[in-house]
């Protein structure tokens, strides 16, 4: 694979070459690894776009894919491209995962400006797989304007895709729950903008109340630094019907903007740039835990620990003993 190449047709936005790149980077083998790392340095040096990153996370069956792909038409009409890094759960006894948000975005898949990518989660816990933040450094270096990173969302722990976007978005259904429930920390924390879907219909009247409900509990939450007068805030939304997306669009644009000129934007991609160089540290650590001489070490603790001749604290110990002394 002629890494120079596969970079240069990546900018030109060549999609076909942008996939095979993001097969690269989520592959275990560590001659992939490599290629990897030298691909995403030769992007960085002849790319200086900065897509807008949004992260989106909800319940199963809350209308995600649908919401994707009618957000993701609307912003083609206005003349963006836009690229979806969607995640699907791993099955813990297989392995292996469904991968359907193509079929689900039919009319999205078929737009030329349009981008889509469905990848497994591969037990990496927080709602993303473990490569969506090289992926997403990807697309932005194809020249997408927009990346929407949809989370396998199943709880309030999928807040790691706060870590990799600039917005976070998260969808409600209808009577999803009242103020007290809104007040719950965790995902509503993170949240910068909530969105409450199925705002159509008979739901509709049902979702102008959620959203109420919600404003409120947002209100009990203590303001940050990085949010202007207003946000987090919650508003009503049907993809269905295609309603409230531009203003949806208007109000992540306004705090995307805000953040920009109070220099806030910069501030907190260079947070996330320290927070991931951790998070390398600390998968290498453990990788180094799953060869050689350190793994067979671990196995011989870990018996001790199952026949309770030893307890987990006193073998950590060793273990933590055994590789400071190499």
């Amino acid at each position: 694979m002629d890494i120079e190449l596969l970079a240069e047709k990546i900018v030109s936005g060549d999609r076909r070459a942008l996939a095979r790149a993001i097969t690269l980077v989520e592959s275990r083998r560590a001659d992939h690894r490599d290629k990897a790392v030298t691909l995403i340095e030769r992007l960085r040096a002849k790319s200086g776009k900065q897509a807008v990153r949004v992260g989106l996370s909800g319940t199963p069956g809350v209308g995600k894919s649908t919401f994707i792909e009618s957000f993701g038409m609307m912003l083609l009409a206005q003349g963006l491209r836009v690229a979806v890094l969607a995640v699907d759960p791993s099955s813990a006894r297989s392995g292996g995962s469904i991968l359907g948000d193509k079929t689900r975005m039919e009319r999205l898949s078929r737009e030329p400006g349009a981008f889509i990518r469905p990848s497994p989660s591969q037990s990496h816990l927080g709602g993303v797989a473990r490569r969506t933040r090289e992926a997403v450094a990807l697309c932005e270096a194809a020249g997408f304007d927009v990346v929407l990173i949809e989370t396998v969302g199943v709880g309030q722990s999928e807040t790691v895709v706060a870590e990799m976007s600039d917005i976070f978005v998260l969808l409600l259904a209808p009577a999803g729950g009242d103020e007290l429930q809104g007040v719950k920390r965790g995902i509503m924390e993170m949240a910068d903008l909530i969105l409450v879907n199925k705002a159509d219909g008979d739901l509709k009247a049902t979702a102008i109340r959620t959203q109420s409900d919600y404003s409120g509990a947002l209100r009990l939450l203590r303001k940050r630094p990085q949010d202007p007068e207003g946000f987090p805030k919650a508003i009503c939304v049907s993809a269905l019907a295609e309603n409230g997306l531009e203003n949806a669009w208007d109000e992540m644009q306004a705090l995307v903007d805000w953040r920009r000129e109070s220099g806030h934007f910069d501030a907190r991609r260079a947070a996330q740039a320290r927070y991931w160089f951790d998070q390398e540290v600390k998968q290498a650590l453990m990788a180094q835990l799953e060869t050689g001489a350190a793994r067979a070490r671990m196995d011989e603790l870990a018996e001790q620990v199952a026949q309770g001749r030893m307890t987990p604290t006193v073998a950590a110990q060793e273990m933590l003993e055994t590789l400071k002394h190499g």
